[in-house]
């Protein structure tokens, strides 16, 4: 069993660690980006707000080359290995103003058989990335992005009680993920719409997002009407919301389209029980 304390350097604790050791943090704000390497790692803090790793990077930001570091880049925990658990702790992502910076993501994952429970993970715009990505940036990325990062083949998630919050397309990616009796909050944005989630599944996977009993609320100053519970990020993005319930920030038509594209042709949104006044594409 490994104890940890604000100052530590998270980088040195993740890849000193054995594979599969039970890692406890105190309470404190743990400055810093870092990656997990090693399998089953299991993370315990003190509380989703007592225990909160942030850091501040964005997809316009530059790195040491003058590249901009893209949304891939931005993360300030990424989960490497398998079968890493988290509970009791937040990541956060503190750099702001997406309209203006890019992307932020808190949590990547490319990993299978994750978990996380009783968590906080705050951004703005792409919070969490629930890996692998799309076959064609996973090409596209050859020599930009790391391998770990870039890793294919079936990924798995899952969230329990946790609060996960942002204001555009902020839980994203290709994995199969489940989310269990989680808040799903959408904070302010000077765009005024955001985007709950955006799947970019292949016709392949029958899973995708599943969103079971969990709450889509607000934080103050977000407009009724103004929030969609999912848009598709490639064609065949798939999304199930079973037994939800949604505050009225959230349109009454639901789900978009994504932009000028025909994806209501091929994205596979489901809804139960179903609300009427949705899309004509949802399918109960």
């Amino acid at each position: 069993m490994i104890f940890v304390k604000p100052g530590d350097n998270l980088q040195s604790v993740f890849d000193s660690a054995p594979e599969n050791s039970f890692i406890h943090f105190a309470e404190g704000v743990y400055f810093g980006k870092a990656s997990i390497r090693k399998k089953g790692l299991h993370l315990i803090g003190a509380g989703m707000e007592k225990t909160v790793f942030v850091y501040d990077d964005y997809a316009k930001k530059p790195d040491e080359n003058g590249v901009e570091l893209n949304t891939f880049r931005t993360w300030t925990i990424a989960v490497c290995a398998d079968d890493v658990t988290m509970e009791k702790l937040a990541i956060v992502n503190s750099a702001g103003s997406p309209e203006k910076l890019g992307q932020e993501v808190a949590l990547s994952v490319v990993a299978d058989g994750f978990k996380m429970k009783s968590c906080r993970l705050s951004s703005t715009q792409d919070t969490l990335f629930c890996g692998p990505l799309p076959p064609d940036l996973i090409e596209r990325y050859v020599n930009f992005l790391p391998d770990e990062l870039r890793r294919g083949g079936y990924m798995t998630q899952h969230f329990e009680d946790c609060l996960i919050e942002g204001t555009v397309d902020f839980i994203f990616g290709c994995g199969d993920a489940v989310f269990e009796g989680c808040q799903i909050r959408s904070v302010r944005d000077a765009r005024n719409i955001g985007y709950c989630a955006a799947p970019a599944h292949t016709p392949a996977q029958t899973r995708g997002f599943a969103f079971k009993g969990c709450r889509f609320t607000r934080q103050e100053g977000v407009g009724d009407g103004t929030i969609y519970l999912a848009r598709p990020w490639r064609d065949y993005g798939l999304c199930v919301f079973e037994g939800c319930t949604y505050g009225p920030h959230i349109s009454p038509l639901g789900f978009d389209k994504w932009n000028d594209t025909d994806r209501d042709r091929t994205a596979r949104f489901y809804e139960h029980p179903p609300v009427p006044g949705r899309v004509p594409w949802v399918k109960a």
